[in-house]
C-alpha cells in the first residue's frame, strides 16, 4: 500500500497570522499620516494664514474638498445617514475644525497642541459608554503616559494660558472625541466606501459653517500667496486626503488604540517649530519626546495579560 504524502499544514497559520500582523501594521502606519498632518496645523495658521479668522479657515478647509469627493464617488447618503452624517460632519468638522484654528491663534503652538493630547482618555471614556467596549486599563495607562510625554515636549515655563484659547481646545478635542467614537459606533453603510463617508462629512461640515462665517466675520479676508498655498496644503493634505486615511483606520482597527495615534499632532508642531520656526529642544522636552513616542506604539498592543 502506498503510503499518503504528509501535506504540510503547520506553516499555513504562522504565514497567515504574518500577513495579518504586515497589514495590520501598513494600515496603522497610514492611518497615522492624518494626525501627523493635521500637527502641520498650528505652523501653517500662524505663518500663512491671515489672523482672526477662524470660521473662514475651517470653511475652505471643509467644504470645497467634501463636494469634490461626493462628486467624485457618487454616493449620497441615504435613510438615517442623512442626520448621522449631519451630527459627524458637526463634531468632526464644523465644530473642530474652527475651534481648533482659534486655539492656533490665541495660544502658542505647543500649548495648543497639548489640549488634543487628551483626546485618547476621552475616546477611551466614552468608548465604555457608547461602544460598551471592556476597558483597556494597558491602553488608557499609555494614553495617561502618552499625554505626559506630549506635556514635557511642548510646555514649557513660558507657556502661554490664555483661558478662551484652553476652553477652545478642549472643546474641539472633546468634539471630535465623540466623533471618532460615535463613526466607530455606527460604521459606515453596506457599500459606502472612506472616500464617500469625508465627503459626506466634510460638506456636512462645511455647510454648518457658511452661515456663521458669515455672520462672524462677514466678508471674506485679503488673500495673498502664502495665504493660497497655507488654505490647498490644509484643505488637500491636512483636508480630504486625512480624513479618508482617519476614517479608513477608525472602520478597522480598535478605537482606543486610534485615538492614541492623535498624539502624533502635537508632536509633529513640536518637530515643526524645531526645524522651520528656530526653537529647540531641551533635556526634558527630549525626554518627554521618548516617553509620548513610546506610549504611541505601546498603544498599538493590547497583550491578553493585560486586558481587564
Amino acid at each position: 500500500m502506498t503510503p499518503q504524502p504528509v501535506r504540510p499544514v503547520q506553516t499555513v497559520a504562522p504565514k497567515a497570522r504574518s500577513l495579518a500582523v504586515g497589514g495590520t501594521f501598513a494600515l496603522i502606519l497610514a492611518t497615522a499620516l492624518a494626525p501627523m498632518a493635521w500637527g502641520t496645523t498650528y505652523a501653517v495658521t500662524t505663518e500663512f494664514l491671515p489672523a482672526d479668522h477662524p470660521l473662514f479657515a475651517a470653511l475652505l478647509r471643509s467644504l470645497p474638498g467634501g463636494l469634490l469627493m461626493i462628486a467624485l464617488t457618487r454616493v449620497l447618503p441615504h435613510g438615517a445617514w442623512w442626520w448621522k452624517a449631519a451630527v459627524l460632519g458637526v463634531l468632526n468638522i464644523g465644530a473642530f475644525y474652527p475651534l481648533l484654528f482659534l486655539t492656533a491663534e490665541l495660544l502658542p503652538g505647543g500649548v495648543a497642541a497639548t489640549l488634543g493630547a487628551v483626546q485618547p482618555l476621552i475616546v477611551a471614556g466614552l468608548a465604555v459608554g457608547v461602544l460598551r467596549e471592556r476597558p483597556s486599563l494597558w491602553r488608557i495607562a499609555w494614553a495617561v503616559t502618552g499625554a505626559v510625554g506630549v506635556g514635557l515636549v511642548v510646555l514649557g515655563p513660558g507657556a502661554g494660558l490664555g483661558l478662551a484659547g484652553v476652553a477652545a481646545g478642549l472643546l474641539g478635542t472633546a468634539s471630535m472625541a465623540l466623533g471618532v467614537v460615535l463613526t466607530k459606533h455606527w460604521k459606515a453603510p453596506a457599500g459606502v466606501g472612506p472616500m464617500a463617508m469625508t465627503g459626506w462629512q466634510l460638506t456636512a461640515g462645511g455647510l454648518f459653517l457658511v452661515p456663521l462665517t458669515l455672520v462672524f466675520e462677514g466678508a471674506p479676508p485679503q488673500i495673498d500667496g502664502p495665504a493660497v498655498l497655507g488654505y490647498l496644503w490644509l484643505g488637500t493634505v491636512g483636508g480630504f486626503i486625512a480624513h479618508t486615511l482617519w476614517l479608513r483606520g477608525i472602520g478597522r482597527l480598535p478605537v482606543t488604540a486610534t485615538a492614541l495615534l492623535i498624539l502624533l499632532s502635537p508632536l509633529v508642531a513640536a518637530v515643526i517649530g524645531v526645524l522651520a520656526l528656530g526653537e529647540s529642544f531641551t533635556a526634558w522636552q527630549v525626554a518627554g519626546l521618548t516617553l509620548a513616542l513610546g506610549a504611541l506604539v505601546a498603544g498599538q498592543l493590547n497583550p491578553r495579560w493585560a486586558r481587564s
